[in-house]
């Protein structure tokens, strides 16, 4: 009998619906949190598949992850070689981490290949034999490997806006016939504010401390870049540089896992990120020049950084590994000169020190071989394995380097033709 209608309900559903959204959205947002809590509170370095054997007579951390990082040079129609190895040990639970940076000259045994330098396995058989290479000399199993080369370094520097470094010196070095395109390092003592090309040639560079001063060098480089990293500047390039790093950088952690790590690097510059380096001396074997590590003061390290407590029977397997490795050494091996700069020698290391240990070195090996107890228990190993420095393979390999004889005189005339004389130094 009204003549006015009954108003239609969807004003007052409408105005329920305003309501409920906000709750909707606070509820989700708490979702949210709670699954990124709960993926980073996980700690995903340290998940391994159930399926992963670890090898017989390898070490390895249940608290700590081990990542191999490689810098890799490839070049056109050449596979490429590691020019820069690193073995970073995390624990992502305390926010640690170490860095033990591994010479490319080392002398080892790669599978298949006989001894050689380490920085040959990449070439032999890609990051997998790189990876087992690592692990036989080291006795350490490896969870991960990140793979950067050149280029895609020079991107990732770009993509969070450069980073200063004091030179510490006056770096010239040209090589036209780099054959990257040439290579011209020119570098002047003091601060200076770097982009990614500029930053390539501080790491190469290489002078009167050889490879072991451009390790230095590279450990000095990576802080300032977990220095940049943990500053509140690089929060807005993050989208950029996830991208750069995807595309640029072949790994086989997930993205997850990556952002751990960087955390946990980042967290351990507050409470001192560790870095090393391979313990050993220089030698000569066949003409060529190695780093000879210290193979058993290297794995008693090792075993402390990851924490764990060498039971009797792991000390004696050590102890073997050392002296096989000594008695492998060829009788004709001679120490470097102190005028050579090839490799570098480890503060406090003089040259006499060489032929001393090498003697030692040997007693040992004659007591090994009297009480026939060669070998470790470790991966069975083809016959190939046995070849001396002297097979085709390892010189074919130092004839790719640039650290033989004639590369050296060559640098070092294009070094002294140089507008700064006696700056010195070489790249790569």
């Amino acid at each position: 009998m009204s003549s006015n209608p009954i108003p239609p309900r969807h004003g007052r559903a409408k105005k329920k619906k305003t309501r409920i959204w906000p709750w909707v959205v606070v509820f989700l947002c708490f979702l949210g949190a709670a699954v990124a809590g709960a993926m980073f509170a996980s700690n995903s370095l340290l998940d391994r598949p159930v399926a992963e054997k670890v090898e017989e007579g390898l070490l390895m951390a249940k608290d700590k992850s081990t990542i191999m990082i490689m810098g890799v040079d490839e070049r056109e129609d050449d596979v490429g070689r590691s020019d820069t190895l690193m073995i970073a040990t995390v624990d992502p639970k305390k926010d640690q981490a170490a860095l033990l940076s591994i010479p490319r000259d080392t002398r080892v045994k790669i599978n298949g290949h006989g001894w050689d330098k380490i920085n040959a396995a990449y070439a032999y058989g890609g990051e997998k034999l790189t990876q087992r290479t690592v692990e036989d000399f080291l006795g350490v199993n490896m969870d991960h490997y990140i793979i950067i080369n050149t280029h895609a370094f020079q991107k990732i520097i770009d993509a969070i806006g450069g980073i200063d470094i004091d030179v510490e010196k006056r770096m010239y070095y040209e090589d036209p016939w780099d054959d990257d395109g040439g290579l011209v390092i020119d570098l002047r003592p003091g601060k200076q504010h770097m982009d990614g090309k500029t930053a390539v040639t501080y790491v190469r560079f290489r002078d009167e401390e050889g490879d072991i001063g451009r390790i230095k060098r590279q450990q000095k480089f990576m802080k300032a870049c977990m220095d940049k990293i943990t500053s509140p500047a690089i929060i807005p390039k993050l989208p950029s540089v996830i991208k750069e790093v995807l595309s640029s950088v072949k790994t086989d952690l997930s993205m997850r896992q990556l952002l751990e790590f960087a955390g946990t690097l980042k967290e351990s510059q507050k409470n001192g990120l560790k870095t090393d380096m391979v313990p050993g001396r220089p030698l000569y074997i066949s003409g060529i020049s190695y780093w000879i590590p210290d193979v058993e003061k290297l794995r008693t390290t090792l075993a402390s950084t990851l924490g764990i407590s060498l039971s009797s029977s792991a000390k004696a397997n050590l102890e073997r590994a050392a002296h096989e490795y000594e008695n492998s050494i060829p009788a004709n091996a001679t120490e470097v000169p102190a005028s050579d700069h090839s490799i570098g020698r480890m503060e406090g290391t003089k040259s006499s020190s060489s032929s001393s240990s090498s003697s030692s070195s040997s007693k040992k090996s004659e007591l090994k071989k009297k009480d026939g107890t060669e070998g470790s228990g470790r991966r069975s190993e083809s016959a190939a394995d046995s070849t001396a420095d002297t097979n085709p393979a390892t010189r074919a390999n130092d004839a790719r380097s640039e650290d033989t004889q004639t590369s050296q005189t060559q640098n070092n005339a294009a070094t002294d033709d140089a507008p700064t004389p006696g700056a010195g130094g070489k790249g790569r």
